[in-house]
């Protein structure tokens, strides 16, 4: 009895790691990505140095970061300032224990997966919180007080656009949500509230031109400024994997997952996951562009945007999609 359970947790394990690994590997080249577009965008050549195209850029800074000494502020918390970085990466990674990448590609397949990314998601802001307090400077504090009324504000919109969704799907699983849109993504019934989710995305994930939190003008690297090293560097990560999860979610909620546009050679041939992972790219693309692009908002009218704007829109479109479904009797059957 007890081999059968070892052998189980050997098997999860390895599953994890599966996950992790890659999920690690796709950060470090979105953010080659990243700056490339930002280069692109500002006719400049971006990472090529460091290996074939600068590919191994991210790699080297990595290096860099792991072998940077990490100061501790002498008057920190220090026990929550070594925390914060940890929890912020390790909230970012498991969120992705419930994001099918094929229908049967999937760590955990939970019938609550969109409650079990909220609740994450939601989590996610304490490591920025303990963070910015821990280290006992202005700057970080108000870097990490912004940040959160800028997360929490945002995921009631967020909220609000994925009940349209649960709507037309009748399910919380993910992959049920997907399977509902083989005849039709959500993007063209719903495509007003796909605009307004990648918006909320980036005030979610602190992307400019939401990067209030830290803003170099006013605040240097807000919740980040006493950081240095690896744990810099664990922040940083846990950004871009939130920022990976949401274009995941993206893809999943409006653009049919894994699903291929259309059944026509030859684009039938193409992989379920290398599907899933070109329409990640294309939301990523959307994200980098955003920030060489659009200048950054003040804050008064983030959180205008936000309350004012978003959440009224976003309820008047719930109305709208259950009485459209009710109408026409198109309500799923649970």
């Amino acid at each position: 009895m007890s081999f059968y359970y070892l052998e189980t947790l050997f098997t999860e394990v390895y599953k994890i790691i599966f996950l992790v690994l890659p999920v690690l590997t796709a950060v470090a080249l979105v953010v080659w990505l990243d700056r490339r577009v930002w280069a692109f965008v500002q006719k400049r050549r971006g990472p090529n140095v460091v290996g074939p195209f600068g590919l191994f850029q991210s790699l080297a800074d990595a290096l860099k970061y792991i072998f940077k000494e990490i100061i501790i502020p002498a008057t920190s918390n220090k026990i929550i300032f070594i925390l914060a970085p940890i929890v912020t990466m390790t909230l970012a990674l498991i969120a992705w224990a419930v994001i099918p990448f094929d229908e049967n590609l999937v760590l955990a397949d939970i019938n609550v997966g969109i409650l079990y990314i909220f609740a994450i998601s939601s989590l996610g802001v304490y490591g920025i919180i303990m963070g910015g307090w821990a280290s006992n400077s202005k700057y970080p504090f108000f870097g990490s007080i912004r940040s959160a009324a800028q997360m929490v504000s945002y995921e009631v919109s967020i909220g609000v656009i994925i009940i349209n969704v649960l709507l037309c799907v009748g399910s919380l699983n993910l992959t049920d949500i997907v399977l509902a849109q083989e005849n039709m993504w959500f993007i063209l019934p719903l495509f007003p509230m796909f605009v307004i989710f990648f918006i909320s995305a980036l005030a979610e994930t602190n992307r400019p031109p939401f990067d209030l939190p830290e803003a170099e003008a006013e605040l240097v690297a807000g919740y980040q400024t006493e950081y240095s090293g690896m744990m810099y560097a664990m922040f940083w990560l846990g950004e871009y994997a939130n920022i990976l999860l949401m274009c995941a979610l993206g893809s999943i909620l409006f653009l049919g997952g894994w699903l291929s546009p259309v059944d026509l050679y030859p684009l039938n041939i193409i992989p379920p996951v290398l599907w899933f992972v070109l329409k990640m790219l294309f939301l990523f693309i959307l994200f980098a562009l955003v920030k060489a692009i659009v200048p950054r908002y003040r804050y008064d009218q983030l959180m205008k945007l936000g309350w004012k704007i978003f959440l009224p829109f976003s309820l008047i479109y719930v109305v709208l999609t259950s009485s459209f479904l009710i109408y026409f009797d198109l309500l799923p059957r649970i």
